[in-house]
């Protein structure tokens, strides 16, 4: 049996308040443990948007109601940079969105990104969902203003080699991968989709081999998994307007497994980028007694009928891969085993100092 630490996920939609029929704080952080998570970091792009004191309450009142695992939420980066910023609130981070969202959180004009780089306290970090030419740009400011950015869920060969040179002239640039982004390539659309193109909708969108190929190349530059578990039903995938987006919270591990047991990465690598680098970048406490048990053996065909996200599908259907999560201890307190969660809604606590 391999022992694990507790996976920490820095990216995860939960889409509570607003959209509870996809997934809420109950059935997303159960996900979470059957996938041998143990943290999670959740986005702010939910109905209403997370942007204010306000609306932290809203997410964080459920989150004490309903978490399986811990957590910490992220605070959206707005227009009112003002009412943003102040008073100092519980939070992750501040999630900016300059590329692909909707609504009020959407950045496209620069200088507010530049008045967010200056104002937002310097001891919490910003992350920003950028892609090609504005991650260019971002990582710009990052230099100007002489502080940190992490980018989420690069995709390209041109971002991962962006980064590395950013990283080589001591810019403070880190950066997260999604497994979709490692796993699956645009060929792969029309499996997913099964005749319905939306399933393969997902932001940024899946890329060349060429591209995948150098994500893989440019392990060392990565800095986390992440998932950007990004659940909606399939009714919605399979409708007139098809909302970008995949699950993943549960099939995180295994597919690193198998590529680990494919002798693509290493388990500790797995341990680095999914916990070690994910605590000094967001800043978390570390969870004691807490571990995963897997027995790495173990061959199984991933089915989305028998996971815990409300969604009920995922891209992996059908895919064959080593490595079963068997037991979650989170805090000393069995909560997770055989994929039955046993950690009661509640249990999960915030990480945020003052949460």
């Amino acid at each position: 049996m391999l022992k694990l630490p507790g996976l920490i996920d820095p990216h995860v939609h939960l889409r509570e308040p607003g959209a509870i029929h996809k997934e809420d704080w109950d059935s997303g952080t159960a996900a979470a443990l059957a996938g041998g998570v143990t943290l999670i970091l959740a986005m702010p792009n939910t109905n209403p948007p997370i942007f204010d004191a306000e609306t932290l309450d809203l997410a964080l009142d459920a989150a004490r109601a309903k978490a399986h695992c811990d957590y910490a939420q992220f605070l959206g980066a707005g227009p009112a940079v003002r009412a943003t910023h102040a008073p100092p609130l519980p939070v992750a981070g501040l999630k900016m969105y300059l590329d692909s969202t909707f609504g009020e959180l959407r950045l496209d004009d620069m200088t507010l990104w530049q008045q967010h780089f200056r104002t937002w306290p310097r001891n919490l970090p910003i992350v920003a969902h950028s892609e090609s030419r504005s991650m260019a740009a971002v990582i710009l400011m990052a230099a100007i203003y002489d502080r940190p950015v992490h980018i989420a869920h690069i995709s390209l060969k041109e971002e991962v080699l962006l980064i590395k040179a950013a990283k080589e002239r001591g810019i403070q640039v880190t950066c997260e991968v999604s497994p979709h982004h490692l796993f699956l390539t645009k060929d792969d659309i029309p499996s997913i989709s099964q005749g319905y193109p939306g399933r393969g909708e997902v932001r940024p969108r899946l890329a060349t081999r060429e591209d995948v190929e150098a994500l893989w190349a440019n392990l060392d530059v990565i800095d986390c998994f992440a998932t950007d578990h990004a659940p909606h039903t399939l009714a919605e995938k399979t409708g007139a307007n098809p909302p970008p987006g995949f699950p993943g919270l549960e099939t995180l591990l295994p597919l690193l497994l198998t590529a680990s047991d494919d002798g693509r990465l290493t388990v500790d690598q797995i341990i680095e980028k999914s916990m070690i680098n994910p605590r000094k970048i967001f800043n978390l406490p570390e969870q004691p007694e807490t571990w995963v048990e897997v027995d790495e053996w173990a061959r199984y065909e991933i089915r989305a009928a028998e996971m815990h996200s409300r969604c009920g599908w995922t891209p992996f259907d059908g895919w064959q891969v080593r490595g079963r999560v068997r037991r979650v201890v989170l805090r000393g307190q069995e909560a997770c085993l055989d994929g039955k969660v046993l950690a009661p809604p509640g249990f999960g606590q915030n990480v945020c100092q003052g949460g």
